[in-house]
């Protein structure tokens, strides 16, 4: 079956592994970015796997460039048939002293982008399509230092179950995953955070995270598009409104 797939963030990272898995011949790619280099690079490699790629240049936390961005689409696209709300911002900092304006973006960028994203998607999308939405193991736990984080990853686990019942009479399921450290820019960001924060070098505190990961290693994003793509094919029209730890054994809440 040939689907269009919308995928947030889909230039690097989890995004682009999920835009790249979800690649066939016959498929319609769309993904977004703030960074118009890395979706080029990104939609180049989605059409040497036989499917059709649309770059849109956004930012999911600004309400008209949303707006404008997906705007782009009507016309062009009959029905989505998953959408995947993957854009987000890593990073943290104690709460006192804290930047006021960096504790907002992220919440903005992980939860507030990604109501807006599905908010303008949903007339688009196709009776019996799928919403995957990225949480995160933070999004289970709290850790010192990433009140924003955290508190926006839980959001996402909130919004994901909300969600899932507004949409029951369009047969829309609604699910989230939740990874633990993922072989991205993003995660080495974060341990370069936390390594700071815990007065240890780099190396130090990676080998203490994944020490402390059951499996002792760490995800490769590929693992998190393919339970992306469960979620989004017949075998998972039963399920809705759930959140998939892929995290190791890191938490089992």
């Amino acid at each position: 079956m040939n689907r269009t797939v919308v995928v947030t963030g889909g230039g690097r990272g989890i995004g682009r592994a999920i835009a790249l898995a979800f690649a066939e011949s016959g498929a319609h790619i769309v993904i977004t970015s703030r960074t118009a280099a890395e979706l080029e690079q990104t939609a180049a490699d989605i059409k040497k796997k036989g499917a059709e790629a649309t770059t849109i240049t956004m930012d999911v936390s600004d309400e008209a460039s949303v707006a404008h961005g997906f705007g782009t689409l009507h016309g062009r696209v009959q029905d989505v048939n998953v959408l995947v709300n993957n854009a987000g911002v890593g990073g943290g900092e104690v709460v006192q002293g804290s930047d006021v304006a960096r504790w907002k973006q992220t919440i903005d960028t992980n939860l507030f982008g990604m109501y807006l994203v599905s908010r303008q998607i949903l007339p688009l999308m196709a009776d019996g399509g799928r919403i995957v939405n990225l949480s995160s193991v933070l999004g289970r736990f709290g850790v010192p230092g990433y009140t924003a984080y955290c508190a926006s990853k839980h959001g996402v686990i909130g919004f994901t179950r909300a969600l899932s019942l507004e949409l029951l009479k369009r047969k829309i399921t609604v699910n989230a995953i939740a990874p633990g450290w993922v072989e991205t820019d993003m995660a080495a960001l974060g341990m370069a955070q936390g390594a700071k924060y815990a007065k240890v070098s780099f190396d130090e505190f990676k080998d203490q995270q994944i020490s402390a990961v059951p499996i002792k290693r760490i995800i490769d994003p590929t693992e998190i598009a393919a339970l992306v793509k469960f979620l989004c094919s017949p075998d998972a029209s039963a399920i809705t409104g759930q959140t998939y730890n892929i995290c190791g054994g890191q938490t089992m809440a």
